[in-house]
Parts: C-alpha cells; structure tokens; sequence
C-alpha cells in the first residue's frame, strides 16, 4: 500500500529511508535546479559547486525565466529526462550528500541504483508535461548561480507542495522502471507464445 508524504527539504537519511517504490512525496523548501551544463561543470571541470548541496533535493531542469530587477521570476519551471544525466548519480550522493533527484524518464546505470542504495538517496519521478503544474508551486526564485550556463545554470527555487512526486527508485534498491520492464518482458513472451 501506497504512503504519501510531506518532506521538507533538505532532507536526511532517515527521511529517505523511510520511503518505499510506490509512495508519493510533496517537498517544502529549497530544490536545486540543475541540469547537464551544471553537472559537467561540477564533475568534468572539477569546479565546486557555490553552494552547500547536503541533504539537498536536485530537479534536472532548465527554466523558462523573466528578468525584473535583480531577480529571477519562475515562468515555467519543467523537467527534463535524467538518463543523460545518470553517469553524475553517485558523485552527487557520495560526494555532495545530495539525497533525492527528481526528474522523468529515470535513472538506468546500475551505478545509480547502488549509489542511492549505499548512500540513502532516491529518484522521485514527476509526470512529464506538468510544467505549469511545478511553475504553480515553485515560489519563488531565491538564487541563480554560473548565470554564463544559462538556461542550465545552477537555481536554488523555493516550492511549496511540490508533488505528487512518485518514489520511483528508492533506498532500498526497489526500481518501479525495472519492475515494469520485467513484467512487460514477461507479458511479452506470453503473447509471442501465445500463453497469455
């Protein structure tokens, strides 16, 4: 049976932990907006992030933003497919204490699974084309960093009931795309042979 819970950020071990493949999640507070551009900057440049990630939740995003002032206004704040982003998974949990990515399409690399595994992180799954669902909860902008990587620069955003995010991977190495992978592969055969 399925829980639904209200998380805020940053998250700790014990929040994580507690979450099993199937549950839902609405996060309060900071999530981290990043995205390719980000993450090569960090892992492949060698260049350490401006801000403390610890506990933090990351959204694989690049925002649609106005400018007014001196500050950024959220005009839609969508997510972008994680697989391209995989190989970054371990290196944000071990080495920065992220402990919770949310993107769609999720996360394959048997690297990932273990990483979330052994360091107590998850993969929250958002539905695809619920931009303007996120935008709605995302209050506001509270700081953009590496501007020059714009529109994947590094955003720190405030939401509120943020969600419903699905626990698509959890800590305990449950991955709903690799269970719905297994039973589409055994439908499959059942058609093929036709003994289903």
């Amino acid at each position: 049976m399925a829980t639904t819970w209200r998380l805020t950020t940053p998250l700790t071990e014990a929040d994580v932990r507690k979450l099993r493949a199937g549950d839902l999640v609405f996060l309060d507070g900071r999530v981290i907006g990043v995205r390719d551009a980000t993450l090569i900057r960090v892992f492949d440049h060698g260049i350490e992030p401006p801000i403390d990630l610890t506990g933090a939740a990351v959204l694989h995003t690049a925002p649609n933003v106005r400018r007014e002032g001196d500050r950024y206004v959220p005009l839609s704040v969508g997510t972008t497919t994680s697989a391209r982003m995989d190989r970054f998974t371990r290196g944000l949990l071990e080495g920065y204490g992220v402990r919770a990515i949310i993107g769609k399409g999720g996360l394959y690399l048997p690297e990932s699974l273990d990483a979330l595994r052994t360091f107590g992180g998850c993969y929250l799954a958002i539905v695809g084309g619920a931009a303007a669902w996120q935008t709605l909860h995302t209050e506001a902008i509270e700081a953009v960093y590496w501007e020059d990587l714009m529109p994947e620069a590094l955003w720190v955003f405030r939401v509120k009931d943020l969600g419903p995010l699905f626990v698509a991977i959890d800590s305990h190495g449950e991955s709903l795309y690799a269970r719905v992978g297994a039973e589409a592969r055994a439908r499959l055969g059942q058609i093929l042979t036709g003994t289903g």
